[in-house]
């Protein structure tokens, strides 16, 4: 008995002298070190001292530190923690462009191609006359191969008709190509609505909105572009993304600039030990 009392006051005598404890370790590098596995079975209190016990802070918190030579503090993030299984915001890319289309105004026959399919080719010609907006480009890589890809598009339309007081028309297309081939589309049509008061000029909010799922891991580029596929007259002035002139009062490239939002989404996964 007496053997076990001395050994014990050993051991005691030197951890308050050694000042750390090791476990799975024999030469601990601080107070306490512990080379394995840890469980804590109630909560985790921090901050505390010999007269006071620590905070184990609120329902949600996170243990945040302070750096070297402070305590870790206990901490309200502004983050939504996702589960498996959600998709989850990546990157966004957002571009403006106000110089537009102006190639497609008075003296250019329209196409006359109405159906597209995704996957035509944007120079494939029997799909349609196709012209960039330029300043929308966009070059991302995508590293998860489950995702979501959202575009939102919207940009001015302005025809002017050759008399103000006959009513007018265009139809027109506008779609989004990823890598040169069609992913989304959208017709549509302006008319003048015999405009006198306007000089024949009508203005017109044009938006595309889609959502590709699961685009291939890799290097993608993102383009916008549009084409005329019908008018009710040659002569009349048709612009995208820009006024048809800039000596009229009615507009200007800045109120019918274009707009492309990207989303990348993916997958939420977590690999386990």
């Amino acid at each position: 008995m007496k053997k076990n009392i001395l050994c014990c006051t050993a051991v005691m005598v030197s951890l308050s002298v050694n000042a750390q404890v090791g476990i799975g370790t024999t030469s601990p590098k601080s107070t306490l070190d512990v080379n394995g596995k840890t469980t804590l079975r109630k909560e985790l209190r921090v901050g505390g001292t010999s007269a006071q016990i620590g905070d184990a802070g609120l329902n949600g918190q996170v243990l945040v530190s302070q750096g070297e030579g402070l305590p870790p503090i206990w901490k309200s993030l502004n983050v939504s923690f996702m589960e498996e299984g959600q998709y989850k915001l990546i990157n966004s890319y957002l571009s403006s462009d106000q110089a537009g289309i102006i190639e497609l105004s008075s003296g250019i026959a329209a196409d006359n191609i109405y159906k597209n399919n995704v996957g035509d080719d944007i120079t494939d010609t029997s799909k349609g006359k196709w012209l960039k907006i330029e300043g929308l480009k966009n070059d991302f890589i995508i590293k998860n191969g489950k995702n979501r890809l959202t575009y939102q598009f919207q940009t001015g339309i302005e025809m002017k008709a050759p008399s103000a007081g006959t009513s007018q028309s265009i139809t027109f297309t506008c779609g989004v190509f990823r890598n040169g081939k069609l992913v989304a589309v959208r017709p549509d049509k302006v008319v003048s609505n015999n405009n006198t008061e306007k000089a024949g000029i009508q203005d017109y909010i044009f938006t595309l909105n889609y959502t590709e799922q699961n685009v291939p891991i890799g290097a993608q580029t993102l383009e916008v572009a549009c084409r005329k596929i019908n008018t009710s007259n040659l002569s009349s002035e048709f612009a995208i993304g820009r006024n048809v002139s800039n000596t009229n009062t009615v507009s200007n490239a800045f109120t019918l600039e274009s707009i492309m939002k990207i989303d990348v989404i993916e997958y939420v996964t977590y690999k386990s030990n």
